[in-house]
């Protein structure tokens, strides 16, 4: 069986044509097109704005001309990631899906679920002649995985409508009624090197097969950062051996808790044996600690020849130290919403760029203040060890309504539909929803979605049996508004 086989078949039909359209963030040009050549196949107006994001419009159905509007709201770009195993091209190659049991999963690579499920729900929306319904937008944004660019620069006059379900959520049963606000911070070290003394042996040393994850949503499940794995075993290299780093490098995406790293680094050869015998120690001790939650954890060293060049001891010293001490992973819990997430940060990536060392971190908070006290906190840290360190410019959280209609009907919808109530909460992530009520500050908003597992990770899965019911309730909710 194939994906387009299962049911709903107009949503998965639809899912199954996405997975075919490379889609990277900030290379959205063939899925632009796709959405495009979708809407004038099937007589829809559309409109595209200077960004890229695409808007489609589907008059109401006989009945509820007099219903108000509302948006159908996703983002079409998805996060590139593979396994460093996996051969695969994202900006030409088409996702390899496959049924596993009850998930859609890709072979290797991230399955495109976020948002590409979101996506498939609102193009069956507007071409399911079955479907009751007011005046339709479907709203698909460009680069909301890399920046949230088109929600940032939303044409004037794209949305007309007072109410918008955003298509973007991961858990089948619950509502989502709010979001964290974020800001990237990124530490630039200008790369000094030296020629590579004589008497030292040399090795590469991997860290690999951490389950990664999104750094919002999942940030609080106790996972392993591989970039703060390497950079503490170097760190205590250096201490005890002298330890001298070529390469250090790893993750990949800013909005990604990172999988992978690995370190190019030589001891002097008289402390070959303890040095292995530290990998080895450290290793151990690092599997007991994440036992429960990282299983396949792997950090393996190899020796390797051929190495010329090195970092200057002092940029080694304080990149190290700086890696190390930068805080990561959950900062404050919040006070007023049980099991939320109030305040994170995330060491996202290091790379060798050029001349220089990136390093690449990302804040979450729902409360302003504390977003702006974590990346202060980042920004000392790596200020302190002599790298430029710069700051994007942020997106804004998404404040609840609990009072909304939109969430009342939503909520109304679900219980009529399944017979119990479902989850109303905030989540820790970054959804555009924050800027569309900048833009539009009469919206009334939820979000809400089929189960997904794994995002932003080769892992990402979605779970079939919840697509039926998230098309139910969605067709509901735009039946009742």
């Amino acid at each position: 069986m194939q994906i387009k086989d299962l049911q709903p078949s107009i949503v998965w039909e639809q899912f199954d044509a996405i997975t075919k359209i490379p889609r990277p963030s900030k290379k959205e040009g063939k899925i632009i097109e796709f959405l495009i050549d979708f809407a004038q196949q099937h007589n829809l107006e559309w409109q595209r704005d200077a960004i890229g994001n695409v808007v489609m419009r589907k008059p109401a159905t006989a009945g509820y001309e007099d219903r108000p509007t509302i948006i159908l709201q996703s983002h079409m770009d998805m996060v590139c990631e593979k396994n460093s195993d996996v051969v695969f091209d994202f900006d030409n190659d088409a996702i390899r899906t496959k049924i596993d049991g009850e998930w859609v999963k890709a072979e290797g690579t991230t399955l495109g679920a976020d948002c590409g499920i979101g996506m498939a729900a609102a193009m069956a929306m507007l071409i399911d002649e079955s479907v009751e319904h007011g005046p339709l937008e479907a709203l698909f944004t460009v680069d909301e995985e890399t920046g949230l660019t088109g929600a940032f620069e939303l044409g004037e006059g794209m949305l007309t409508g007072k109410y918008l379900v955003n298509l973007d959520s991961e858990d089948e049963g619950e509502i989502f009624i709010g979001c964290a606000g974020g800001v990237d911070t990124v530490a630039t070290f200008k790369l000094t090197e030296e020629a590579a003394p004589e008497g030292y042996c040399y090795y590469r040393v991997d860290v690999k097969d951490l389950l990664g994850g999104h750094s919002g949503d999942d940030i609080n499940k106790g996972r392993a950062n591989s970039n703060k794995l390497i950079a503490r075993l170097m760190l205590s290299a250096q201490e005890q051996f002298g330890a001298r780093v070529g390469r250090i490098e790893g993750g990949n995406l800013r909005n990604a808790i990172p999988r992978e790293a690995y370190a190019v680094v030589g001891v002097p050869a008289e402390n070959r044996a303890a040095f292995e015998e530290l990998v080895h120690s450290y290793t151990a001790n690092v599997k007991a600690t994440f036992a429960a939650t990282e299983p396949d954890m792997n950090i393996t060293l190899h020796h390797v020849d051929g190495i010329t060049d090195l970092l200057t001891q002092d940029l080694q010293s304080r990149l190290l130290t700086a890696l190390v001490w930068v805080p990561n992973g959950v900062i404050d819990m919040s006070q007023v919403m049980e099991g939320l997430v109030e305040t994170s940060t995330n060491l996202a990536s290091v790379k060798f760029i050029g001349e220089d060392i990136v390093v690449t971190t990302s804040q979450r908070s729902s409360v302003e203040s504390s977003k702006l006290a974590v990346k202060e906190s980042v920004h000392a840290c790596f200020a302190n060890s002599g790298a430029d360190v710069e700051h994007s410019d942020g997106y804004p959280g998404w404040a609840p309504n609990p009072d909304s209609h939109l969430l009342r009907v939503t909520v109304e919808s679900y219980e009529r539909l399944f017979g119990k109530t479902p989850i109303v909460r905030a989540v820790h992530a970054g959804l555009e929803c924050g800027l569309f009520l900048e833009k539009y500050p009469h919206l009334e908003m939820v979000s809400f979605g089929p189960t997904i597992r794994g995002v932003h990770s080769p892992d990402e899965r979605l779970e079939i049996a919840t697509v039926e019911k998230f098309w139910l309730h969605l067709k509901d909710v735009v039946k009742a508004i």
